[in-house]
């Protein structure tokens, strides 16, 4: 029996590619100044409490496709950027190389500042903070530095760092920082309360809406939630079909590719190399969809059913070909 190639559009929908960003939930969570505010009063444990001191500097126009970032501003000579990441990323102080480089020049442009005079011109100090909630398992804290990057390792000290904070912020971790900023902790758990119901085998979007009824329900993100839920629904769907878009695309080159050596090979009518190339391509077709379920965060039980009613083929066969791919 010919079997059908899992499709995961018809698991969770998919969104145009190449377009604006829609705003982060996280940066809607942390749009307004006094929410900010308390969110650097947490970090850095001080106790601002005067919003109009921060000055936004976020790039905002960045699609997704090239560079963006989630916000930065400038408060007490510190210029401070702010990144969401659900997938840990170790290019980040690469990236921020490139946006404070950006940030500087605006911020030099701005302040009229003259880097060719013969006086030393004064920037504000860069702070560098990732906020972590994917689903695998990283401690607390983790610095990231711009020079691990470098090669070849040299005994000089590079004459360039850019380093990275990474926080946890996963339900259960940092615990310290999440109880000082009450927003924080609250998004944490409604992410926190999402993964739960996906690892309950629910669909993305049912997992979402149950969350949020739950945490509008307890008070949690509740003035969000409830004038916006299909916004923040949408936030979230977007957010997974971008981790998901630079996986889609070598399986779209390798379905198109596959379709043209399926016909070269029928017009030679080898069939036995046919019937060994469809073998081949689903078993590279099953692997690679289980390596995507998993970077998803689904569970393996969910992905277990999901290949099996796809591929038609029995769940032991899949439970083998899982437990392969775990000891590589």
């Amino acid at each position: 029996m010919k079997t059908e190639k899992l499709n995961i559009t018809k698991i969770f929908r998919r969104l145009p590619i190449a377009r604006k960003h829609k705003d982060r939930l996280f940066r809607r969570v942390f749009a307004d100044k006094r929410d900010l505010l308390d969110l650097y009063n947490a970090i850095n444990h001080t106790s601002y409490t005067n919003p109009d001191e921060l000055e936004i500097t976020t790039l905002e126009d960045v699609i997704y496709m090239s560079m963006k970032n989630d916000m930065s501003f400038i408060i007490s000579s510190t210029l401070n950027l702010y990144e969401h990441q659900s997938t840990f990323n170790p290019n980040m102080p690469v990236r921020g190389l490139m946006y404070f480089s950006r940030l500087y020049e605006g911020y030099i442009k701005q302040n009229g500042l003259d880097i060719y005079a013969r006086s030393l011109v004064k920037l504000p100090t860069p702070q560098f903070i990732i906020f972590y909630n994917g689903r695998d398992e990283y401690p607390d804290e983790l610095i990231l530095r711009l020079s691990d990057a470098f090669t070849p390792k040299l005994s000089a000290e590079p004459v360039l760092e850019c380093r990275a904070t990474m926080l946890n912020i996963n339900y259960g971790h940092n615990n310290a920082l999440l109880n000082s900023c009450r927003r924080l902790h609250d998004y944490s758990y409604f992410i926190a309360k999402v993964n739960e119901y996906i690892d309950s085998k629910y669909t993305m979007q049912d997992a979402i809406g149950k969350a949020i009824d739950d945490c509008i329900k307890d008070d949690i993100l509740a003035d969000i939630l409830v004038k916006c839920k299909s916004e923040v629904t949408n936030m979230l769907l977007t957010e997974f079909d971008e981790k998901l878009h630079k996986k889609t695309v070598y399986n779209e080159g390798y379905e198109d590719g596959h379709k043209s050596g399926v016909s070269e090979g029928f017009e030679r009518g080898h069939k036995r190399g046919i019937n060994e190339g469809f073998n081949k391509a689903r078993e590279n077709d099953i692997k690679h969809s289980i390596d995507m379920l998993r970077s998803m965060g689904i569970s393996d039980d969910r992905i277990i059913c999901l290949i099996a009613e796809n591929y038609n083929i029995s769940k032991e066969y899949i439970m083998q070909k899982m437990s392969t791919l775990r000891d590589l």
